[in-house]
C-alpha cells in the first residue's frame, strides 16, 4: 500500500502594502545591556581624552590646572630638538620596522607551508614574542656590547678583524640597531597571522595558476599578496600602533641616548615632561600621539568596509 504524498505548504507572504511587524526591544532592555558598556567607555575613554585635551592647553604644574596657556605647549614642543628627533625616529620605525616585519613574516609563512615541519618553524620564529620587551632589551644589550668578550656581534666581527663597533653609542647607528631588535621580536607574530591568512586561500586557484604556466614568483606577487592584502593592512595597522606607543626597548637599551638620538614620542613624554612635572607639556605630547593614531584608525575602518576578510 503506497502512502499518498502530502502537499508542501507554501509560506504565506504578506499582502501587498502590508508591513511586517518588527519586534523592538524596550528602552529598559537597551539600558540594561548597553548601559554598563557606555559607562565604562565614558570613564576610561571619553573622560581621559577630554581631561588630556584640557591639560594640554594648561601649564599643568604638578598635575593641576594652574594657568591657561593656549597652544604654547605645542609651540614649545616644536622648538624642542629632542621632540623633533623623536618624531623622526618614530617615522623611521614606522617605515622600516613595519615593512620589514611584514615582508619577513610573509616570506617565512609561505616557505613554512611547503615543508612538513611547519609547526616547528612557526614555534621557533614566534618564540621572541613570549619574551617581555624589557628582557628582549637586556638580551640584545649583551649582543651589541662594545666589548668583544661580552658582545656577540662584535665577537663575530672580530673574527674578520672588523670592529669593535659601538652599536648603541653611535648616534648614526643606534636607531637601526634598535629597529633590528624590534624586527626580531615581532616577525614571529607576523608569521603566525599571515600563515593563518594563507591557509584560507583556495588551493584550486594556485593549482590553476600553475597549470596555466605561472611560476612561483608570479603566483606570490599576483595571487598570494593580493589575496592576503586585508590581513596585511590590519597587521600593518597593529604594528604602527605599537610603534607610536613604543617605549620599553629604547628605555631599557639606551635611555634615549646617546644624547637624545634614540628617543621616541612615548619616551619623550616620560623623560622630558612627566619626570619634570610639566604635565601640560606631557599632555600635549599625548595629544600628538592621538593625532598620529587617528588617520591609522580611519584607514583601518575604511579598509574593512571596502574589503572582505580573507
Amino acid at each position: 500500500m503506497t502512502a499518498t504524498p502530502q502537499p508542501i505548504q507554501a509560506t504565506t507572504a504578506p499582502a501587498p502594502g502590508r508591513k511586517l511587524k518588527v519586534e523592538r526591544d524596550s528602552p529598559l532592555t537597551l539600558l540594561v545591556f548597553l548601559g554598563p558598556a557606555v559607562v565604562l567607555l565614558l570613564i576610561f575613554l571619553v573622560y581621559p581624552v577630554i581631561y588630556t585635551l584640557r591639560m594640554s592647553v594648561d601649564r599643568g604644574l604638578g598635575g593641576n590646572f594652574s594657568r591657561f596657556v593656549g597652544l604654547d605647549n605645542y609651540a614649545n614642543l616644536l622648538n624642542t630638538p629632542s621632540f623633533v628627533q623623536s618624531i623622526i625616529n618614530n617615522v623611521l620605525w614606522i617605515v622600516f620596522y613595519t615593512s620589514i616585519v611584514i615582508v619577513l613574516g610573509l616570506i617565512i609563512a609561505v616557505v613554512a607551508m611547503r615543508v612538513s615541519y611547519e609547526s616547528v618553524i612557526k614555534a621557533v620564529v614566534f618564540l621572541p614574542m613570549a619574551i617581555a620587551a624589557t628582557a628582549l632589551g637586556v638580551i640584545w644589550d649583551f649582543v651589541y656590547a662594545f666589548d668583544p668578550g661580552i658582545g656577540m656581534l662584535n665577537a663575530i666581527l672580530g673574527i674578520v678583524n672588523v670592529g669593535p663597533i659601538a652599536w648603541l653609542g653611535n648616534s648614526s647607528l643606534v636607531n637601526w640597531a634598535l629597529i633590528v631588535v624590534g624586527i626580531w621580536g615581532s616577525t614571529g607574530f607576523a608569521t603566525v597571522i599571515l600563515s593563518a591568512a594563507l591557509k584560507a586561500i583556495p588551493t584550486e586557484i594556485i593549482e590553476a595558476a600553475r597549470t596555466d604556466g605561472a611560476n612561483e614568483f608570479q603566483i606570490f606577487i599576483r595571487i598570494i599578496v593580493p589575496m592576503v592584502s586585508l590581513p596585511i593592512s590590519v597587521l600593518a595597522v597593529t604594528l604602527i600602533v605599537n610603534v607610536i606607543k613604543l617605549f620599553d626597548i629604547p628605555y631599557v637599551m639606551t635611555s634615549g641616548g646617546p644624547g637624545y638620538a634614540s628617543r621616541v614620542i612615548a619616551f619623550e613624554l616620560y623623560k622630558q615632561d612627566l619626570s619634570a612635572g610639566l604635565y601640560g607639556k606631557a599632555a600635549a605630547v599625548a595629544v600628538v600621539m592621538l593625532l598620529l593614531l587617528v588617520p591609522v584608525m580611519v584607514f583601518n575602518v575604511r579598509r574593512f568596509r571596502s574589503s572582505a576578510v580573507t
